[in-house]
């Protein structure tokens, strides 16, 4: 951050391309909405470049826990926006593609498990990406949603029940709530 602060494009650039894919993969799972993930990666970028001079290196949140909050608080942002805005809030058309950051095959059984986290509330939805897709620690996560981190477990919590309730028999034996054989967290 100290070197995009001095104007360093090369820095900016690799920091981008380092955390592009979290970022749209957040975002995604978010709004549900590809386009809208992609647009909103940009938009967390820009902060990024304009707030680089005033960052903080003196134990504050790291950066990624940092970026982590403005993704999540752009998309909250963009999601209320929406409900006040009548001719978006028609929106494109649902793409059941997975995250461009996912590289496997579409299938039946991730459009059931997407559909089924989509539907859960969004503080769960939030958290189940932070901690699951996005890789942060409960800790991070709890940081980035500014709750505590029982808060985040709760949350965690219910989201897997909701789940495992929904998914149960859809998931056939031997797979966990994210789909993947024994990949149990």
């Amino acid at each position: 951050m100290a070197e995009i602060a001095q104007g360093d494009r090369r820095a900016f650039r690799a920091l981008v391309e380092r955390h592009v894919g979290r970022a749209q993969g957040l975002a995604y799972r978010v709004l549900g909405n590809r386009s809208d993930a992609e647009e909103l990666a940009q938009e967390a970028f820009l902060r990024v470049w304009t707030v680089a001079p005033r960052w903080r290196l003196d134990g504050g949140a790291s950066f990624r826990t940092w970026f982590s909050r403005v993704v999540v608080n752009l998309c909250i942002d963009r999601k209320r926006r929406r409900r006040t805005e009548p001719l978006e809030a028609a929106g494109d058309p649902v793409d059941p593609a997975p995250p461009a950051d996912r590289l496997v095959a579409e299938s039946e059984e991730t459009a059931t498990v997407a559909a089924a986290v989509a539907e859960l509330p969004e503080r769960q939805r939030i958290a189940l990406s932070l901690c699951y897709w996005q890789g942060l620690s409960n800790a991070e996560a709890a940081e980035t949603m500014g709750l505590s981190v029982g808060a985040i477990e709760s949350l965690l919590v219910r989201a897997r029940r909701t789940l495992k309730d929904k998914l149960g028999p859809a998931l056939g034996p031997g797979k966990t709530e994210n789909g993947t054989p024994g990949a149990e967290r």
